[in-house]
């Protein structure tokens, strides 16, 4: 199995892991809007902690993909900004990685 494979297995393990628990808090939560799950997610120090992880990882991974994905042509990248917020870190940054090596695949193969 290529490496690539792996990273496309970690993307929908990543939307499926993540959306797992956002389906339950949909499910049992009252305010059911952005804020509301801002709230809930700030509710402890734990929560606060992953909030705060999370936001480094974010931005070092736009901070990475944006400029090798324009050093490398890599088409369509800039739909994973949104679909980082709309869905998970944890779905879009394997996805990336996956496109980068397509990418990285079709230059070794053009040399």
């Amino acid at each position: 199995m290529k490496l690539k494979h792996l990273y496309l297995a970690l993307s929908v393990l990543g939307i499926c892991y993540t959306w797992y628990y956002n389906i339950q808090w949909f499910q049992t939560a009252e305010n059911l809007t952005f804020l509301g799950f801002m709230q809930d997610a700030q509710e402890n120090f734990a929560g606060k902690s992953f909030g705060a992880d999370l936001t480094v990882v974010v931005l070092t991974f736009f901070v990475f993909m944006i400029p090798e994905s324009i050093k490398l042509k890599i088409r369509f990248w800039w739909v994973l900004i949104p679909l980082t917020f709309l869905i998970a870190i944890a779905f879009t940054f394997p996805l990336f990685l996956y496109m980068r090596a397509n990418a990285l695949e079709k230059l070794q193969k053009a040399t």
